[in-house]
């Protein structure tokens, strides 16, 4: 059997790393498909819905940094929970993470064929079909992109968020300059209150909130090919937390001074088109669909990393077949993984293409991801804690990074996936909890095949 080879170390610096951190995320994207949702759900009290998960991702990202040191691995959660709590959860730690990423080809797919078609053919839009075929085209360009090399990959990413974030930092000017002189909602401090929720409130919003922010993470999954390993995909995942938390903040403040919330449920997935049509009339309304675009493109990109990296580290360690882990002898990228989730995607979307409208794609595949989400960062969280539990009387501020704030926002992350466990439809809850459960066969498959080898 071939032994897998290294991955390209050293290729990417904390620059790289942080846009790749940025991008994972996917700012724009992450905007406009899921700020109507936020609303809808929370209201006014968004951007303290938005305020709170961040503070309790903060904690994940410091279990994220704070294992990374101990041990920077391409497989992050489900290296970090494997070492702390064995195997088993670590195996369905990572599993949760290839699950969501499958789906995710789905729920970012769509918008990106959206925004394609809203720019060059906008009445094809309603068009499942047709969607779908622009979806695909999109995904196999993505799939070229990051089989061809991190280094590719990096730049490729780091001109399409300049480019985003120039858009977006116009639309973010003129949007403070016009929308407070006669605002949709008025504007008031409430809006950041925490206990003005609803416990019911509070508990519907979080996993809408806690989508915002997922795929910072991607920064870690990279840090076998990052300069100073241990270290610097840390850094890069603070410092982009640290710039999520405050756009996020931001555009859901336009998002409300701006828009009456007719408009904003009219406009659905379109929020970032609608603000920037209002400001400066339809021709940059579609140059804002510029930057959604790029941000979803992004995303599938960060997102085929972080897929492709855990089922490398998955495959390096026997977990999973050992094809998954062989790299591509001039590209040093996990060619036939990324074929894998290139295929997959295909499929689903395929798949997909039966559903009666794109809303419900959307909707089924962002509370179906939330659930996964909570999933696997809150076992990242718990397994940090477990870890550096010894710390603890290393004075206030250690016991704090390392054990009680991961430890309180992965439990946390489970009381939201569990608690809305009854609020969603049997079609989600089959892909968000099945798509984990089915994990369990592959992982008893696995150990027989190893306990028959060891026999042998």
């Amino acid at each position: 059997m071939d032994q897998p080879a290294k991955l390209n170390a050293d290729s990417l610096g904390i620059v790289e790393s942080v846009i790749m951190g940025i991008a994972g995320t996917a700012p724009a994207y992450s905007i406009e498909i899921t700020t109507s949702t936020i609303i809808g759900t929370a209201g006014t009290q968004s951007p303290a819905s938005i305020l709170v998960c961040g503070l309790i991702m903060f904690g994940i990202a410091y279990a994220f940094i704070n294992m990374n040191r101990a041990m920077a691995s391409a497989g992050t959660s489900y290296s970090w929970v494997s070492m702390v709590f064995g195997r088993a959860l670590g195996f369905l730690a990572g599993w949760a993470l290839l699950v969501l990423c499958c789906v995710f080809m789905v729920s970012a797919m769509i918008p990106a064929a959206n925004a394609t078609l809203l720019i060059f053919n906008r009445p094809m839009m309603n068009n499942v079909h047709y969607v779908t075929l622009i979806a695909a085209a999109w995904l196999t360009f993505v799939s070229v992109v990051v089989v061809k090399g991190i280094k590719l990959t990096s730049y490729v990413q780091v001109l399409m968020t300049i480019v985003e974030g120039v858009i977006l930092l116009a639309v973010i000017v003129a949007s403070f300059i016009v929308f407070p002189r006669a605002p949709a909602h008025p504007f008031s401090w409430v809006w950041f209150w925490p206990f003005a929720f609803t416990p019911k409130m509070f508990a519907n919003g979080a996993l809408v909130a806690i989508f915002f922010f997922y795929g910072w993470d991607v920064t870690m999954n990279l840090s076998e090919e990052t300069r100073d390993a241990n270290r610097t995909p840390g850094r890069a995942a603070f410092w982009s937390m640290v710039f999520l938390m405050a756009f996020f903040l931001v555009f859901i403040v336009i998002t409300q001074l701006g828009l009456s919330d007719a408009e904003i449920q009219h406009y659905n997935t379109n929020i970032i088109f609608a603000i920037a049509e209002k400001l400066f009339g339809p021709t940059w309304g579609y140059v804002a669909i510029v930057a959604v675009l790029l941000s979803t493109v992004g995303t599938v990109e960060t997102q085929m990393l972080q897929f492709t990296r855990t089922l490398f580290a998955k495959s390096r360690d026997g977990a999973l077949h050992a094809r998954y882990a062989r790299l591509h002898p001039v590209w040093r990228t996990p060619h036939i993984a990324i074929f894998f989730i290139w295929l997959t995607g295909l499929v689903l979307l395929f798949v997909s293409s039966y559903l009666p409208t794109i809303n419900v794609i959307l909707q089924d595949s962002i509370t179906a991801i939330g659930f996964q989400i909570c999933f696997y960062l809150g076992l990242t969280g718990l397994a940090c804690g477990w870890y550096y539990r010894k710390v603890l009387t290393q004075g206030p501020w250690v016991a704090i990074t390392h054990v009680i704030w991961p430890v309180a926002s992965g439990l946390f992350l489970f009381f939201i996936a569990l608690y809305s466990i009854p609020t969603f439809d049997w079609v989600t809850n089959v892909v968000g909890m099945g798509g984990i459960a089915i994990g369990v066969i592959p992982l008893l498959l696995n150990r027989k095949k190893i306990w028959l080898a060891r026999s042998a």
